[in-house]
């Protein structure tokens, strides 16, 4: 691989990690290690969302810039006497991706590397050929002989597993493909932002944000805003690259490296027109490329963001990214890096005046 700079290094890093929801220790300590320099304080809510903070203005509006530090992945559910491993997926999954995939089993007594197991086309009927296999039916082959030994390498109900990718940088050094982009990106454009906020003066107070358990339903972005209380939400996350064979653009017309998509709606929330406006504006005003996209499929954190307390004017800002919900996934540095440029722009003109402003339109 070639030499990895500053920004790739942490992306490496960040989606190396192993972090299925409920279990984002890892991530965390990544992200806070290169977040903490550009912080004030740094704090976790009772679910363990990560929590940077940083002033601009001491009595300005809140700024809550939140990505989730989990990813889809599985959990040991039973070891069977012959030692083969019985799981439950952890987020959505569709099975035709699974099958003959590295997975590795975090255990308390280290990693051990396993296979998704199937019966191999030769014993299958010409009908059994040409059904999926449902996932109930997968299991994961460590290449232990019983249970006993299986749980003498410390496997055992309830352990996370988690694929196995390496971070990759394509010919094409723009494109980069890893395991979890959804969402370490989110959580590398929230670093990022406070990065290059460092010695710049926001009418504000920022906070970068990882977020707790949203592949299983949005949990972590509900105690993290409750924690905060913020004034606008913006959740940084990955969206659907519809330029790929087979994608119409009825379902989307987003493409990797035109900039990131600015969701109008999704499944979880309809964006704040108010906010959804300002922005745009703030990148048409700088020349940031973007995208407008719809996602009926899916939700963001900006879902529990915006029904918080009294409400919480919000909007998801994604990256088109190509092959989520498996293995590995590409997106495109560019997208990450006008997210970036974009979300800073829009902080350093969020003061009390302009948030109130946007709340009311």
């Amino acid at each position: 691989m070639a030499k990895l700079d500053e920004t790739l290094t942490m992306l490496k890093e960040l989606t190396d990690a192993r972090g299925i929801p409920g279990n984002e220790r890892e991530v965390r300590e990544v992200m806070k290690k290169y977040i903490e320099p550009y912080a004030d304080e740094i704090t976790t809510d009772g679910l363990g969302s990560l929590i940077a903070k940083k002033v601009g203005k001491v009595d300005g509006p809140k700024i809550m810039v939140a990505g989730h530090l989990d990813e889809v992945g599985f959990m040991v559910t039973q070891i069977d006497d012959k030692g083969f491993l019985r799981f439950q997926p952890v987020g959505g999954w569709w099975g035709q991706v699974m099958l003959a995939q590295r997975v590795t089993i975090v255990t308390k007594k280290g990693d051990v590397t396993g296979i998704i197991g199937s019966k191999p086309p030769h014993v299958l009927s010409a009908e059994q050929r040409k059904k999926p296999i449902e996932i109930k039916d997968m299991f994961i082959d460590i290449g232990a002989s019983s249970r006993e030994e299986a749980s003498e390498w410390g496997v055992r109900p309830g352990d996370m597993v988690v694929p196995y990718f390496e971070f990759t940088v394509m010919n094409n050094d723009k494109m980069l493909l890893a395991k979890a982009w959804d969402n370490r990106i989110g959580c590398a454009i929230a670093i990022d932002v406070l990065k290059q906020l460092k010695d710049v003066e926001h009418p504000n107070i920022v906070y970068g944000v990882g977020n707790v358990q949203e592949e299983v339903g949005l949990r972590g972005a509900k105690t993290a805003t409750y924690k905060i209380e913020p004034d606008i939400g913006f959740a940084v996350d990955v969206g659907i690259a519809g330029d790929t064979p087979g994608i119409t653009e009825k379902e989307s017309m987003s493409k990797m490296g035109k900039g990131p998509q600015i969701i109008v709606y999704d499944a979880s929330m309809v964006s704040h027109k108010g906010l959804r406006d300002f922005v745009t504006d703030v990148a048409d005003e700088l020349n940031i490329p973007y995208q407008f996209e719809a996602i009926p499929g899916g939700g963001t954190d900006a879902g529990s963001i915006h029904l918080v307390h009294n409400g919480v004017p919000a909007l998801s800002i994604a990256i088109a990214t190509r092959y989520i919900h498996s293995h590995a996934a590409m997106l495109h540095r560019d997208d990450f890096e006008n997210a970036v440029k974009l979300l800073v722009e829009v902080v350093k003109r969020l003061g009390r005046e302009t948030v109130d402003k946007i709340t009311f339109e």
